[in-house]
């Protein structure tokens, strides 16, 4: 009976330097790993991953849909960091392909950058450490100026804009936010019912919300002018929300008294190559290469975080922590006596009547399901079946021919 083939023969191709452990732990568990160190694109990304079985990136390789139609073979895309605007997941999800990410491991170190770079803006250290540099020593306390009893207003209270609200109400700021979702708060934060009302009651703003449709040019010149005279304005999140013009604009008029940026609309691809904003050069400006998430806590941990979601999802086919396709778990169950039930997993668009087809199916076939597990999620359902040995292959091969099946396998 054909089932999964050996995982040896499973091909996992991991771009842009990912952290070791986590290609140590795949390995580990019988897989044939591939690495590169940087992004790819075009004919030469194409040639890395056209026949993989799983793919593993970061923020930079751009797995869009001509990209991922020239990929047959792939079951699940590993996206070793936080974003996944890298993948396009409609097309993924489409095509049965689950997309993972790690929205949680590099929390901790976006969020204490954020603590440094208020900080820092307060005492103006880039501009003292410049000047020092240059030869100048510039002693004073003019501009300088200590976070204690300041106001914080994050934009965005989820795992990072809560953490960053923890340790700035440990340093003595007042905290406040806004968030589109009812949030708890954390230790004495308060929320606000407007974005407005924050921007102008804040003496530092930062930014903590993804890239969508709703974020993008979220603070432009009506936003960046509401924002209390002297303030700061930090942007650890995404390079779409903040427009930079303005914000350049505001700093040189002196409404803002400096900012930090850690992310842009146009990133380079690869370290080493030219960079160009509007905002170099700027008066108490910190510019850092989208280093947020860049520790080597943060990348380990994120490392074994897909690691461990993308073994699951070829060893059980669990979609726990997908973000494209419906999250399934089902447990797997012992052997009874020298018979474990086989394991079939089925992508198919989500129509009424495909779950009666796969039991009709069943039925005429004479083979009892053990276990099943079915989940939907937008255009695309998927289905964990644990069924009888005694003909799970022709069961499998029946749910495959049903219209509706977008990708049918066997696990074991």
């Amino acid at each position: 009976m054909k089932t999964s083939f050996p995982k040896d023969q499973l091909e996992i191709v991991l771009l842009e330097g990912t952290h070791p452990d986590g290609t140590a732990h795949l390995e580990s568990g019988g897989f044939l790993v591939r690495t590169h160190a940087g992004s790819l694109e075009g004919d030469q990304l194409i040639d890395a991953i056209g026949r993989a079985h799983i793919v593993g990136v970061r923020s930079k390789t751009m797995l869009t849909e001509e990209v991922l139609a020239q990929c047959p073979r792939l079951l699940g895309v590993g996206c070793f960091c936080a974003g996944t605007n890298q993948v396009d997941l409609e097309y993924a999800a489409s095509r049965g392909v689950a997309v993972f990410n790690s929205p949680f491991s590099n929390t901790r170190s976006v969020a204490e950058l954020t603590i440094a770079e208020i900080i820092a803006l307060h005492r103006k250290l880039t501009h003292r450490s410049h000047a020092l540099h240059a030869g100048t020593w510039d002693k004073s306390a003019s501009g300088s100026h200590e976070v204690r009893g300041k106001t914080l207003g994050i934009i965005g209270y989820g795992h990072i804009g809560s953490q960053v609200s923890v340790l700035a109400e440990a340093i003595g700021m007042r905290v406040l936010f806004f968030d589109t979702m009812s949030k708890l708060p954390l230790g004495n934060a308060n929320s606000v019912d407007s974005l407005n009302r924050l921007l102008g009651e804040s003496d530092v703003v930062t930014i903590h919300v993804p890239d969508d449709h709703t974020t993008r040019g979220m603070i432009g010149a009506k936003q960046i002018a509401r924002i209390k005279a002297g303030g700061y304005l930090i942007n650890n999140a995404r390079g779409s929300i903040v427009d930079l013009d303005t914000l350049r604009g505001a700093i040189d008029s002196g409404h803002l008294a400096g900012a930090a940026l850690d992310v842009f609309p146009d990133e380079p691809a690869k370290s080493g190559e030219s960079f160009s904003s509007v905002m170099q050069g700027a008066a108490n400006v910190i510019l850092t290469p989208h280093v947020g998430g860049s520790t080597i806590e943060a990348q380990q941990a994120i490392s074994m975080d897909i690691a461990h979601k993308l073994t699951r999802f070829i060893n059980a086919g669990v979609t726990t922590g997908a973000v494209n396709v419906p999250e399934v778990d089902l447990p797997e169950q012992s052997a009874v006596g020298e018979h474990r039930p086989h394991r079939i997993l089925n992508f198919h668009a989500n129509v009424p009547g495909v779950l009666g087809k796969i039991h009709e199916a069943a039925s005429s076939l004479g083979v009892n399901i053990t276990g099943e597990y079915l989940r939907t999620r937008d255009r695309i359902g998927y289905v964990v079946i644990d069924a009888d040995p005694s003909d799970a292959g022709a069961l499998r091969d029946r749910i495959e021919s049903i219209n509706e099946s977008i990708r049918t396998r066997m696990l074991y």
